[in-house]
């Protein structure tokens, strides 16, 4: 087995190559760190070039729809959504606009095993689930497939996800008629970073140890507090087996913010500035308790981004179920990092990796951890 890309950094683990290989040549295969990379069988490959067409990263400029042309602060109007959702509800109204018209909706969802991948819903009750953020990289390899067989339907399909994933599913259905493209809505969210899974995976047996007992339900961000930028990081829940009481813990959000668990392509993203992949972008409006009090919500409030014209079509067919109002760019461009530079690399990145190898996660927070949130 060859591993197709020599540099971790030039491939996202988007898995587009591997879907769309005709003759099984490529699988996604876990690396030393969790992250998922293709790997070649070259007696399999018919060198048909179909995987480096579909590859975000060495598409045209990165398969970028187009930059940023408005910014709005929206929330939704049923205050049982904004309770629901991760900051302001955006996604459910965008997703509600798609599935009215007997549309699909592709997001990221926690499994029983509490594994995150993408996932196809055609239900308000099916999307649901998909409304809260994960803090891992996605397994997208189930849902290429699918999508594209309902564009080819004539459906209209709402795809949510980091801007890497929005690029690969836009490469992966550029071969389709002009007309089933046009029912393709992307929507891309403010990323920080993906942090490994296999970190994930391991941080979730560190407290079923501490506690005795399996995870069997696991909450990043909750609306328990008032939502701010200081109480997301204040937010990871989780339960376990034979317990109804839910515990804290900050531990795993506190190493992600260091970045040393990050993919290594999120150091040198291309999708952290106003060229968008999607058609929206959506964020939480970070700040808005200092530039705009009066519209600052403790239920949460959400920044998009209009990028295309069918992210304007969109946005105004879910506009019933939203209050909006047009901001200044400047807002945005203060409070979100990742629209003007990637994540940094850390310096301890290949030590934390080292030792992480050797010695495990536990060992890695009682030396890598960075002080603890106030």
């Amino acid at each position: 087995m060859n591993v197709l890309f020599s540099d971790p950094a030039s491939c996202c683990g988007c898995g587009a190559c591997a879907a769309v290989c005709p003759s099984g040549a490529l699988q996604m295969t876990a690396d030393a760190e969790g992250f998922l990379y293709p790997t070649l069988s070259p007696q399999l490959c018919l060198d048909c070039g179909r995987c480096r067409t579909c590859c975000p990263l060495q598409a045209e400029d990165y398969a970028r729809a187009a930059k940023a042309e408005a910014f709005f602060l929206v929330k939704h109007c049923a205050p049982a959504v904004l309770s629901a959702s991760t900051s302001g509800g955006a996604f459910t109204a965008l997703s509600d606009a798609v599935l009215a018209r007997g549309g699909t909706v592709y997001g990221a969802v926690f499994d029983k095993a509490l594994r995150v991948h993408h996932t196809r819903a055609v239900t308000a009750a099916e999307r649901d689930a998909m409304r809260i953020s994960k803090y891992v990289q996605s397994d997208l390899s189930s849902v290429y497939q699918p999508l594209r067989e309902d564009l080819r339907q004539g459906k209209p399909v709402l795809f949510s996800g980091t801007p890497c994933q929005n690029a690969a599913i836009r490469c992966s259905c550029a071969d389709l008629p002009q007309k089933a493209r046009e029912q393709l809505f992307l929507c891309d969210i403010i990323c920080h970073s993906v942090p490994s899974p296999l970190f994930w995976e391991d941080y979730q047996q560190l407290l079923a140890a501490e506690a005795g007992a399996p995870l069997v339900w696991a909450r990043f961000r909750g609306k328990d507090i008032p939502w701010s930028r200081a109480n997301s990081n204040r937010g990871f829940a989780y339960r376990v087996a034979g317990e109804n009481a839910i515990r804290k813990d900050d531990r795993f959000y506190r190493l992600y913010l260091s970045g040393l668990p990050a993919r290594p392509s999120c150091y040198c993203c291309p999708y952290t500035d106003l060229r968008r992949s999607g058609d929206v972008t959506i964020a939480d409006y970070w700040g808005l308790e200092e530039q705009d009090p009066a519209s600052y919500d403790p239920r949460g409030v959400s920044l998009l981004l209009v990028n295309t014209a069918q992210g304007a079509m969109l946005l105004q067919t879910a506009s019933s179920w939203l209050l909006r109002q047009q901001r200044p760019a400047a807002e945005a461009l203060a409070a979100q990092q990742r629209l003007r530079e990637p994540l940094a690399r850390p310096n301890q990145r290949a030590a934390f990796w080292q030792d992480y190898q050797m010695h495990g996660l536990a060992y890695c927070f009682a030396h890598y951890l960075p002080p603890k949130m106030c």
